[in-house]
């Protein structure tokens, strides 16, 4: 094989783990991965099926998070309430919780009451309305 003939095709990629797992670290996307490499994110997603390059990516994804959980851990031990609450929640499972209840008079349930314009009614309606309320009256037997 001639070595023009080897040379035909893309060039191979030539990635810096160390640069990676900085950039990993960062919790920079598929894309802006490729871009800094100037690689498409094709490359870095079939890259990524590397052994070695999986391992550089999620330890740098977890080194990552590990500086922000240590970075929020610093405002609250300086005493930022708002972080404590927040890390109070994600971390903790608390939440805050407001129980509202509204009750009636003597601590019964509240009352409401409608009173109807039957002005607007003509007669006709009027009957219908007077039936519909005999029908729905309660049966004194069951009482």
């Amino acid at each position: 094989m001639s070595e023009e003939r080897r040379r035909r095709g893309r060039k191979p990629v030539q990635s810096d783990l160390v640069e990676l797992e900085k950039l990993c670290a960062l919790q920079c996307t598929d894309e802006e991965i490729a871009d800094w490499f100037d690689v498409s994110t094709r490359t870095i997603e079939s890259r990524r099926k590397q052994p070695d390059v999986a391992q550089v990516m999620k330890r740098g994804r977890s080194r990552g998070r590990i500086s922000v959980r240590r970075a929020q851990m610093k405002l609250l031990e300086g005493g930022n309430g708002t972080m404590g609450v927040w890390l109070g929640n994600q971390m903790l499972g608390q939440s805050d919780v407001v129980t509202t209840e509204h009750i009636g008079s003597g601590g019964g349930p509240i009352q409401v009451a409608v009173k109807p314009d039957l002005r607007r009614l003509d007669d006709d309606e009027l009957r219908q309305l007077r039936e519909l309320a005999v029908k729905t009256q309660p049966d004194p037997g069951n009482r």
